[in-house]
This record gives structure tokens, C-alpha cells and sequence, in this order.
């Protein structure tokens, strides 16, 4: 099974911290986000990747290379612009139409058991499987809604906050058949948060939500950046209990 990192993000809003590096390369525990993402997969048995790439993107390469080191393969993909978390992943349709393959939101940190999501997303026979967070802010995130079988019934990318009506949100996880693929529009910008997802939904396909059965703390400010690092010096969870409803 292939992973796609979203890898692309520019970190603005870190620069305050004196980080001029893309957003997956911020240091978290001496090592670069990426790398513990690379890590946490690779110990589950995934050894291909594909890594997309914009902003300073020497600064990936030349860390990871071909990936030999973490014993793995990586596939780079380098968006002079950027093309958007789907759109980026369309880019590289060739290299992902064997079978199902997950997408993940590279500047996240994240623990969590692959093998149980994805038999999740092959037991429901869902074209896409969207991983779950509960928010205290739900309207900064893509808000889902899902019946009782979790088939989702409403996503909507950062809703107005008086129109929120679920606290769970997309956790940045993505499980997806290859007839996802399908749905994306070639050469132009496109989100799976704001175009795909929504859309899929709305025409009746196979989109289901699971709780993501683990860690993810967003790193993409420096308050959140923080917290990742103070939760990651306690200790990460291996799981988290919680609803599924």
C-alpha cells in the first residue's frame, strides 16, 4: 500500500520561531515532523511514499533522499504551484492506481494503527474512509456528519461557526480507492475538503468516517506547535478512547 504525504505547506506562520523550512520539517523531538511520520509507517509495514513538494523543497530531499535510509521508497512530486491537497494527489494518478492507498496530512503529528482503519474502509466497501477528531472549534475544520453505520451524510470545510452541528471533524487521515481518482479535476487547484469530499457526498458515493483511534495535535502555529512538543516529551498515547458518535 502506498502513503501520499501532503507535504507542500509553507509553515508562514511559523517563521516567528525563526523556522524558514517547509511546515513538515519542523523539529519535533530532534527530528523533523516528516521523519516521524516516515517512521510511525514504516514500523506498520509501508515502504512506498509519495511526497509532494513546494516551498523550499531541497530541504526534504536532502534529508530524506530516496528514502534508503528509513529503509523505504520515495517518490517525489514538485508543484511549482501549488495544486491543492486533491490536486496534488491527481498529479500523481499514474503512480496510484493499483489499489487503495491513504493520503496524509503531512503537518499533523499523528500515532495510530493503520491495519484497523483500513480494514474499516474494506468492510464497508467505502470509496473513501475520512479519520476523525472531536474540536472544541469545529468551524476551523472540515465538519462531518455521519449515520450510524458511518456512512457520512454532510462534510462541509469550515463552515460558518453558528451553522456547526457536529464537533468532529476531518482528522487528516484519508483511506481512498483508486476510482476516487475520478473525481478530481486534472491540472488545476483542488482541495478534498472543499471540492471532493462534499461532492462525492452529495452525488451518493461511498464515503464513511471512523474516529482515529490514536494521537494528532496540528502543528501549524506556534501555539499548536507547542503543544505538540510538550505532548510529545510526556509521551504519545497509542490510543485515545472515545465515541463513535
Amino acid at each position: 500500500m502506498k502513503v501520499f504525504i501532503l507535504a507542500a505547506g509553507l509553515g508562514t506562520r511559523l517563521r516567528s520561531l525563526g523556522l524558514d523550512v517547509p511546515k513538515v520539517m519542523v523539529p519535533i523531538g530532534g527530528k523533523p515532523l516528516l521523519e516521524h511520520h516516515v517512521e510511525l509507517l514504516r514500523a506498520q509495514g509501508v515502504t512506498e511514499f509519495i511526497i509532494n513538494l513546494h516551498y523550499r523543497p531541497e530541504k526534504i530531499t536532502g534529508y530524506f533522499g530516496d528514502g534508503s535510509r528509513w529503509g523505504v521508497r520515495i517518490t517525489y512530486s514538485h508543484e511549482p504551484e501549488l495544486l491543492g491537497t486533491a490536486g496534488g494527489v491527481k498529479k500523481m494518478e499514474a503512480q496510484l492506481r493499483e489499489g487503495t492507498f491513504v493520503v496524509l496530512y503531512g503537518d499533523n503529528l499523528v500515532r495510530f494503527e493503520l491495519g484497523p482503519l483500513v480494514a474499516f474502509h474494506r468492510q464497508h466497501r467505502a470509496e473513501a474512509t475520512v479519520t476523525l477528531m472531536r474540536s472544541a472549534e469545529p468551524w476551523t475544520g472540515g465538519v462531518v456528519e455521519f449515520d450510524a453505520s458511518g456512512r457520512v451524510v454532510r462534510f462541509v470545510e469550515k463552515p460558518p461557526r453558528e451553522s456547526v452541528t457536529s464537533d468532529w471533524i476531518n482528522a487528516g487521515v484519508l483511506v481512498l480507492e483508486p476510482a476516487v481518482l475520478n473525481t478530481i479535476p486534472a491540472g488545476q487547484f483542488s482541495d478534498f475538503g472543499k471540492d471532493i469530499l462534499p461532492a462525492m457526498v452529495a452525488s451518493g458515493r461511498a464515503v464513511f468516517a471512523t474516529p482515529l483511534r490514536g494521537y494528532v495535535q496540528d502543528v501549524g502555529t506556534p501555539e499548536r506547535l507547542a503543544k505538540a512538543r510538550a505532548d510529545f516529551e510526556r509521551g504519545l498515547p497509542v490510543t485515545v478512547e472515545g465515541e463513535t458518535r
